[in-house]
């Protein structure tokens, strides 16, 4: 049995699939998810879990090299949205897209992962870096 890491199985094994530019969208509660799309649903109640939480532990296991976040969050969610920005720092790129756009991009991730995030928004897509650093370590 696991016990540390990401216990949520469904969730370690989609992480575990991913390759390189392989999309994941982490979304708020009420993100529509299209119908057939891998939805791995941690959502318990209200904010439980919360988005930052999903998405913190998800960084600590997954290598980005973009993110993809609908222009709405910075209007309606702002402090929200800057909580986001810094969790990816200065190397990732981010891309602001209009919100009919990003859920549309959506329903082409390989998997999303709901929480039980109520902030207006709180979505996001995370496309799957290489981590270049980590191969050319582990080759030699």
């Amino acid at each position: 049995m696991t016990e540390t890491g990401i216990l949520n199985r469904d969730l370690a094994a989609a992480l575990a699939r991913m390759g390189h530019r392989d999309e994941l969208c982490i979304t708020d509660a009420g993100l529509a998810i299209a119908e057939g799309l891998r939805c791995i649903d941690l959502s318990v109640r209200d904010n439980l879990p919360r988005f930052l939480d999903v998405l913190e532990t998800v960084l600590k296991h997954f290598s980005v090299e973009k993110v993809v976040i609908a222009e709405e969050t910075r209007a309606v969610s702002p402090t929200m949205c800057d909580r986001i920005l810094q969790a990816f720092g200065k190397e990732v790129e981010v891309s602001m897209v209009p919100h009919r756009e990003f859920v549309e991009r959506s329903r082409g991730v390989k998997a999303a992962v709901r929480t039980g995030e109520f902030t207006a928004y709180c979505n996001v897509i995370l496309v799957s870096g290489a981590n270049a650093a980590r191969w050319h370590t582990e080759v030699k």
